[in-house]
């Protein structure tokens, strides 16, 4: 491949990333990777969609670009996440035991076994991208005479429909009515130790990580629980049972809670007060996962580091799961993972100096990850901007043609002391 400026013009980084998208990196021995930068520290790791797992084109990303995509990844990384293909309503769309299909999900896995990759499994409970029929039986609400319905606490997402009178979960056109018939507390919790103990029980010994319960903590309000179909119909111990119920499945899987917004003092504390709510119980709950969606704006160094400390308080790992640094003009007072707020959180354009402030927050967020060594692990959200589901806020380490931004030296630097430009 050849540039198309001459290469004493270009960074060692940039020049590094040319050559692993071409399968060249060997010719520059001496350019540090993230996970060789990182390596005495923490797994440093990237979530991948399918047609990076398969090798074909999809979406925006032709042959080529899928290609330079998984050689950058299988150079700077040695964990991944799956995006989709392990949610409840990708891998099992239909009920009962040939509901399933395994297909994407084999592919993600096969991935990360032939490139020596740490492999979480993400997510087996959660409110989002589930479908219908999980939730769906001829009980009607015990309490639908004496209970008003409630305004779902998040904007309407993963198909929470928008009428405030009707609270609606999982996914599918419309999703699901909690107002109407449904499931069985034991016909809910039937589902979903069959569905874990199938998932799970396929992917033992491969899949290291899962993210057993994702996103049940309220938004606002003085709950600690969100209202989902999940804790509706099973109660608040659905996130017990789940964690028992993957144990079960893999007694040596790291199981993982993992929410967003923990950046949030008082959503914070209740993630604090759950856990050792669980942890009283003995509920097998390994690691806290902390998706870490932010911003150029926010959090400050102090204000990481003030959450990482009160984390650390629970005794567990700490898994920075889902991590991206929004850099558009309309996501600087936002650090939520609402699908539905995504176009507003990345609408207006990017903030002046973007790829500076960019620099910036991350070398500030890599040097809190640094301090606290319970941060075992640290994954993007995405291998590039041309990927990212906020691509508009260019929020990653390398651009969508795979080529490093100056974050990307950056990071580098927070670890090594000099950037990859530097001899």
């Amino acid at each position: 491949m050849k540039a198309s400026r001459s290469t004493r013009n270009l960074s060692l980084g940039s020049f590094t990333a040319i050559l692993v998208a071409t399968g060249a990196a060997a010719q520059v021995a001496d350019a540090p990777t993230l996970k060789d930068a990182y390596k005495h520290h923490f797994q440093i790791g990237v979530a991948i969609n399918r047609s990076m797992a398969t090798g074909q084109a999809g979406g925006n990303r032709s042959p080529e670009l899928v290609q330079k995509d998984i050689a950058l990844t299988k150079a700077q990384f040695n964990q991944i996440s799956p995006e989709n293909d392990l949610k409840w309503e990708s891998i099992h769309p239909r009920e009962g035991a040939d509901g399933y299909n395994f297909g994407p999900a084999d592919a993600y896995v096969e991935f990360g076994v032939k490139n020596h990759m740490m492999i979480v499994g993400h997510t087996l409970v959660w409110h989002g991208q589930t479908p219908r029929w999980v939730f769906a039986g001829t009980t009607p609400p015990a309490d639908a005479a004496k209970t008003p319905p409630q305004t779902p606490q998040t904007p309407p997402a993963n198909g929470q429909g928008a009428n405030p009178g009707r609270r609606r979960f999982g996914g599918g056109p419309g999703g699901f009515d909690i107002n109407g018939p449904h499931a069985t507390r034991e016909e809910l919790l039937q589902r979903m130790r069959d569905h874990i103990h199938t998932v799970v029980g396929r992917y033992k010994g491969k899949i290291k990580v899962w993210d057993v319960v994702n996103e049940a903590l309220s938004d606002g309000g003085p709950d600690t629980l969100r209202k989902s179909a999940w804790e509706q119909i099973i109660g608040p111990d659905f996130i017990a049972k789940a964690f028992e119920y993957a144990h079960e499945a893999d007694p040596n899987a790291i199981l993982r809670y993992n929410d967003y917004s923990l950046e949030n003092p008082a959503k914070r504390q209740k993630l604090i007060t759950l856990i050792k709510e669980l942890q009283a119980k003995k509920v097998p709950v390994m690691a806290i996962g902390t998706q870490t969606h932010v911003s150029v704006s926010g959090p400050s160094l102090e204000e990481e580091d003030r959450t990482l400390t009160e984390l650390e308080t629970l005794g567990l790992p700490i898994h920075v799961t889902e991590l991206d640094v929004n850099g558009a003009q309309g996501g600087q007072r936002n650090n939520g993972a609402d699908i539905a707020n995504n176009a507003t959180t990345t609408q207006g354009g990017l903030v002046d100096d973007a790829n500076q402030r960019l620099a910036d927050q991350y070398a500030n967020l890599f040097k809190m990850f640094l301090k606290h060594k319970s941060v075992k692990v640290v994954t993007l959200w995405g291998v590039n901007d041309g990927v990212s589901w906020r691509a508009n806020g260019k929020p990653l380490l390398f651009d969508g043609n795979d080529q490093p931004k100056p974050a990307f030296d950056a990071v580098i630097r927070v670890a090594t002391g000099k950037a990859p430009s530097t001899k």
